[in-house]
């Protein structure tokens, strides 16, 4: 998968071409000092060896295993390390884990499952015969899985503040985790949120210490009794990095100048143990895992803090094991990375996060035990620790999930999408109802506008489907705020308008703002502003628009922090809602605004008017703030029914519907379309794309899109075949120009190489680029026009041959290719088409 997505077109995907090629690099690198292990698990007369270990002790099971396949425990590659070969990779390697996502991976539970089952039957076959144990950010829900329910993120669960429903979250995300094969959550955070400048501000439930520990016990507790593996993090005190000391350093092939994250923390002792104690909580409540902080604490990396690291094993009791955060032991200053794997052993870490480094990492464990720089007991106390969990956890006894010990069978059940409603209801935080505004009176007509009231991306925020934002507003299982009320309108006895030429007929205006998704440092920010850097690009004017139709209004802001807002803005809205980040159950806000459930969010941290009164005693709401409906309400029924079932769609819709394209065929390795006039014989050595990838790789390219404008002509494109091998690529779409550029009823070949080139330019990503001579060329015999773009990163060389040709008034054909190196011509592609 590594070699597809390198050579993966177009050249958008140039920074995932040059990070796998580094990768690959440093695979190659380290292939010579690999740990090799046999291929044999078994013990003669006792079976495999993981159904032997499940009655043993981890002590006992520690000294059946060589230092080399110990080193190979404590290490954690990504799954796209692994992800071309799992199964003999890990017979190879047996790693004690392995963790998240590829962009553009679109799995469902059963693909999930699949997977991590091919990964884990290598584990259980190679020598060393231990279960390994996938792990993944489920930050709010299994994000990464189609179709999971997501709940709403941390600040919304601080903003409820409901220890039962928390615990009953944990139990929901457990048993979907556990579905997908994916026990292991990097979740909750129990940081202090105290600059909400800071780009994980919703990561964190509160500012305030009593109501994490108390929220972030009763989540664990119902992880662990949903049959999860738990982690807590990051340990510690990140949210309370200075702002403008964030962490400048490299990310991948780009350095990064953070404002926040992963910043310094300067603290007392009397605040440092006020920290402590939170995590005291977490080891009380029967966390398994801890994970570390990219942050420092006065004056020294986390990562290396051997004083607090060894602190939780020998004075606070933690049992579980520890785990470094993303490449974070890279960051330990002034060291070589062998000395910083040495120095993050030494502190107490038992599990490297070293996603693209882990044999590397391995075998330094290894060499440095042999030369004495690490003690045989420090690496036999980290292996032992990780096995005690696996082995607590069950995974000894059913490695593959082959018992079925869920409550559920899939992802996505109306059950569980009903508790994350119930957690949307409470979460929502009334700051404003002039004129009782709300809730919406019966007979009522609504026009609903705003860039965030039909945009499940921005709903949803991060850590879903991506790291940083969601390669589409239509994400399968979501019911955005729009739909909710349009599929319930009946129920609530009112009716929604969309349509602006209709909007002086309605009775109340319902705008619904907010931000993009972030991040971690993407979302490190200056202003906060609703209207600022990181603001829906559309919110002025959905503000402006409200404000000239002069109606009632309801202000809803869906948003990872509590924002800036403009006072005239403010004073404009007859009600404001805050609604943070709800996730897929858009109907818990329609539920609520409509008067089927009353207000019970309250702010789980001060709301500042500027940033000028963060860090003073000044704000404009006090944490804990938050209006209701009054002593005299009651709640109506709530409709009953699910919103639209979206469970047999396919969350790629048909870009070219409409049109006259018909798809082309592949048989017996020769491409043809009779709709574009096409024929192509795959050349010896290519190997021909299945769907599954394709549209993988499609949605990493949408999802690189920050301008609406890249996604909708990207969403309009048709992907029908790539072609690979280990030095060139192939790609033939198909552009539904109409969909593409709405407003250019004569959309050319030149203008979309123009809109191409503009969205995506390597050199933002440190390469340098040429563009050759555009010019018409026959290709098959037809015309087409043709752009050649060569790029140098580094050394590493790269060209790209465009060919685009409009077959009609509404479709173009737009062929890619691609090769390593500059050996290949135009003319070498342009042969193999007739």
């Amino acid at each position: 998968m590594k070699k597809i997505i390198a050579l993966m077109l177009p050249l958008a995907l140039l920074v995932s071409a040059v990070s796998c090629a580094e990768k690959g690099k440093t695979s190659e690198s380290s292939s010579s000092t690999e740990i090799e292990v046999a291929s044999d698990s078994t013990v003669k007369d006792h079976g495999p060896k993981y159904q032997r270990y499940a009655s043993m002790s981890p002590e006992e099971i520690v000294k059946e295993l060589t230092l080399e396949q110990k080193a190979a425990q404590m290490v954690q590659p990504a799954v796209y390390m692994v992800e071309d070969d799992p199964e003999n990779t890990m017979k190879r390697a047996d790693y004690g884990s392995v963790l998240g996502e590829n962009s553009g991976m679109e799995f469902s539970c059963q693909e999930w499952q699949e997977l991590t089952n091919n990964l884990q039957k290598g584990a259980i076959a190679s020598e060393a015969g231990i279960p390994f144990v996938y792990g993944s950010d489920h930050a709010h829900g299994v994000g990464y899985c189609v179709n999971a329910v997501y709940f709403p993120h941390n600040i919304g669960i601080g903003a409820a503040n409901d220890e039962e429903l928390t615990y009953k979250m944990g139990q929901v995300v457990a048993d979907e985790a556990r579905i997908c094969h994916m026990p292991w959550n990097f979740f909750p955070v129990v940081s202090q949120s105290v600059d909400p400048r800071w780009g994980r501000t919703y990561e964190c439930y509160s500012s305030d210490l009593g109501i994490i520990s108390k929220l972030g016990s009763a989540y664990i507790k119902g992880y662990i009794d949903g049959g999860g593996i738990a982690c807590a993090k990051h340990f510690f005190a990140e949210g309370s990095a200075a702002y403008g000391t964030g962490e400048d350093s490299q990310n991948g092939s780009e350095f990064v100048d953070r404002l926040i994250d992963r910043g310094e923390a300067t603290l007392t002792d009397a605040e440092i143990k006020e920290l402590l104690e939170v995590y005291q909580e977490m080891i009380n409540s029967g966390v398994q895992t801890i994970m570390i902080s990219h942050a420092a604490l006065n004056g020294v990396k986390m990562h290396e803090n051997k004083e607090y690291i060894m602190k939780l094993k020998d004075e606070m009791g933690f049992e579980g094991f520890i785990v470094s955060d993303w490449e974070s032991i890279q960051n330990i200053p002034g060291k070589d990375y062998e000395e910083q794997v040495i120095t993050a052993v030494n502190a107490g870490i038992d599990m490297l996060m070293e996603v693209n480094r882990a044999d590397e990492a391995a075998k330094i464990i290894a060499d440095s035990v042999k030369s004495g720089e690490i003690s045989e007991e420090r690496v036999d106390d980290a292996v032992r620790r990780i096995i005690k969990v696996k082995l607590e956890n069950g995974l000894f006894n059913d490695p593959l999930f082959e018992n079925g010990n869920t409550v559920q069978k899939e992802t996505g059940s109306a059950e569980y999408r009903k508790i994350a409603e119930q957690m949307v209801e409470e979460s929502l935080v009334l700051l404003k109802n002039d004129k009782d505004t709300l809730p919406v009176k019966e007979g009522s007509s609504v026009y609903i506008i705003g860039p965030a009231s039909d945009d499940a991306s921005a709903q949803c925020g991060s850590w879903t489907l991506d790291w940083a934002e969601s390669y589409t507003k239509d994400i399968k299982g979501v019911t955005t705020v729009l739909e909710a009320f349009k599929t319930y309108a009946e129920s609530y006895g009112i009716t929604v308008i969309t349509n602006p030429d209709e909007a002086k007929n309605a009775d109340l205006v319902l705008v619904a703002l907010g931000e993009k998704p972030y991040a971690e440092w993407n979302g490190d920010s200056e202003d906060m502003a609703l209207c600022g850097k990181l603001g829906l690009d559309k919110n002025r004017k959905a503000i402006n628009e409200a404000k000239k139709l002069g109606k009632p209004t309801v202000a809803c802001i869906i948003a990872g922090r509590q924002v800036i807002i403009d006072k005239a803005d403010y004073d404009s809205w007859d009600s404001v809602v805050m609604c943070y980040l709800p996730g897929s159950e858009g109907k818990g806000i329609s539920d609520v605004l409509c008067g089927c459930a009353d207000f019970r969010g309250k702010l789980p941290s001060p709301w500042y008017s500027s940033v000028e009164q963060i860090g003073t005693d000044k704000c404009w709401f006090e944490k804990g703030y938050g209006l209701n409906y009054g002593s005299g309400f009651k709640p109506k029924a709530e409709p009953e029914g699910a919103a639209p079932d979206d469970s047999d769609d396919d969350t790629y819709e048909d870009p070219m519907k409409g049109t006259k394209y018909t798809v082309g065929e592949f048989k017996d390795g020769v491409y043809t379309s009779d709709f574009a006039g096409l024929k192509m014989k795959m050349p010896e050595g290519m190997k021909h794309v299945g769907e599954g990838d394709i549209a993988m790789f499609r949605g990493s390219i949408v999802s690189m899109c920050s301008e609406e404008k890249d996604k909708v002509r990207e969403n309009a494109r048709a992907w029908e075949q790539v072609f690979i091998a280990d030095d060139a690529a192939i790609a033939i779409t198909y552009l539904n120009t109409k969909t593409a550029a709405p407003d250019d009823e004569d959309y050319s070949e030149e203008e979309f190489l123009d809109d191409y080139k503009a969205f995506y330019n390597p050199e933002n990503y440190g390469a340098e680029t040429e563009y050759k001579e555009r010019a018409s060329v026959k290709l098959g015999g037809r015309d087409y026009v043709r752009e050649i773009m060569e790029v140098d990163y580094e050394g590493n060389k790269a060209c790209e041959y465009y060919y685009a040709r409009k077959i009609d008034d509404e479709v173009m054909c737009i062929i890619n290719t691609q090769c390593n190196g500059t050996d290949k011509t135009p003319e070498y592609f342009e042969k193999m088409f007739s």
